[in-house]
């Protein structure tokens, strides 16, 4: 008892000392507009100040943190003209800014915001679900940004799904992602050996030559992970549109055929490439670090929720066996480079934490403590600046979160931002309610 005591303790001291940082907005930038400049992070529930507003949120709801805090951060992340164009999404712009309200506004605030807000994303979604079906029309490969969590139709569906959960947009969204796991008969090399959301772009950070043929991303924040989290999740909250079940089927097919079975356990590669969908193995000969972007953990979190959407139960024991491999395996969590949410030990701990509440096959809950540890020592010993931004998902306020969430024991408001749960029932801020 002392151990878990003192445990908590840390964590919540932590969560403090890094909140306590990020406590004042800091001063309006300059007159800097170009596109790195600092004043566009604050409509970035990643890295700016949207993202920060729902951590002192949580801590305000604790009666750890004030109010005056939340009202700071959120006033500073509509600072500039929020952004509903090709490169806005869950992750940034108004879409952002909604979410943020809808996990972080106090009772009964912002209600006229929350609304204009919630009209911007509407008119938003309506705009590429359009765009969508008339390029599944045209028989043409998808962009990922189309149906990913960051920024595609996928993340405007968590949005929704938290915001306003009986809503039709949400079922078109739904109905999108259904098309989208349908083999596509386009002419290109892949052809109909490619599932549908075989993608014509480039990964940022990959050399272009082996993604000329296209790819599949198999990652929860760009990849199909994203989509299969959304339709479980929605699944079995009775959201439940035309094909749901088939769309569940076809994507977790995909992911058993690119399972590998390695000697610390199963694991899946990040991407297939055109080359080795030919070939029918990946080029990735083992797994990489145990992130929640691309990593098992991710994964077999998405394939869980599936499971449990079908009632799938040896699905559900395979990706909770997966899971719990990946947590014993001392080389993929050693390839972190970072304690965040998004890359890091933040990400993992959170993933755990939401795939110990469905278990039913292995005591994942049992691995916590250990991993609670890994993240406070890491925040010690971390390397680099990155994970330092002030950021939700990619940055310091991720980490307070996840670690007052530990403190707490609470359930926290950002997950449907990683797609690892949904709240159970409707906020009380209806879009529709008065000003």
């Amino acid at each position: 008892m002392t151990v878990v005591i003192d445990r908590q303790a840390r964590a919540a001291t932590i969560a403090t000392r890094l909140a306590d940082a990020l406590a004042p907005p800091p001063p309006e930038p300059g007159g800097d507009r170009s596109p790195s400049s600092p004043r566009w992070q604050g409509q970035s529930l990643a890295q700016g100040a949207a993202g920060i507003a729902v951590l002192h949120s949580a801590r305000a709801r604790a009666h750890v943190g004030g109010w005056s805090t939340v009202a700071a951060w959120l006033t500073a992340a509509a600072r500039e003209d929020l952004s509903a164009g090709p490169g806005a999404g869950l992750w940034f712009g108004a879409p952002a800014l909604a979410f943020a309200l809808t996990a972080a506004a106090p009772p009964g605030r912002y209600l006229g915001a929350v609304q204009q807000l919630h009209a911007a994303v509407e008119r938003l979604v309506e705009r590429r679900l359009a765009a969508a079906h008339a390029r599944i029309e045209a028989r043409r490969r998808p962009e990922r940004a189309e149906f990913d969590l960051v920024r595609g139709l996928t993340g405007l569906g968590a949005y929704l799904a938290t915001r306003h959960p009986d809503s039709e947009q949400l079922r078109q969204i739904l109905t999108y992602l259904v098309r989208l796991t349908e083999p596509l008969p386009a002419t290109d090399a892949a052809g109909l050996a490619a599932p549908g959301w075989w993608t014509i772009d480039v990964p940022a950070t990959a050399p272009p030559g082996p993604f000329a043929g296209g790819h599949a991303d198999l990652g929860m924040a760009h990849g199909i992970a994203g989509p299969l989290a959304l339709l479980a999740l929605t699944h079995r909250r009775g959201i439940v549109v035309t094909g749901h079940a088939g769309a569940l089927e076809r994507i977790c097919h995909w992911l058993d055929t690119w399972r590998q079975d390695g000697t610390a356990g199963p694991w899946w590669p990040e991407r297939i490439t055109a080359g080795e969908l030919l070939a029918g193995h990946p080029a990735q000969t083992g797994p990489g670090r145990a992130s929640w972007c691309y990593g098992t953990p991710g994964l077999a979190r998405a394939q869980q929720l599936a499971a449990v959407a079908l009632a799938d139960t040896a699905r559900q024991q395979r990706a909770e066996a997966a899971l719990a491999a990946c947590l014993t395996d001392p080389a993929q969590l050693a390839r972190f480079v970072d304690p965040a949410l998004c890359h890091g030990w933040a990400g993992l701990v959170a993933t755990v934490r939401c795939a110990a509440t469905d278990a039913c096959f292995y005591p994942l809950g049992s691995h916590l403590p250990a991993l609670v540890d890994q993240l406070l020592d890491n925040l010690d010993t971390a390397q680099g600046t990155g994970w330092q931004l002030p950021g939700l998902i990619e940055g310091t306020a991720g980490i307070a979160a996840v670690l007052h969430a530990v403190a707490t024991g609470t359930a926290a408001a950002w997950e449907p931002a990683l797609l690892l749960d949904l709240p159970p029932t409707r906020p009380a801020q209806d879009p529709g309610a008065q000003r």
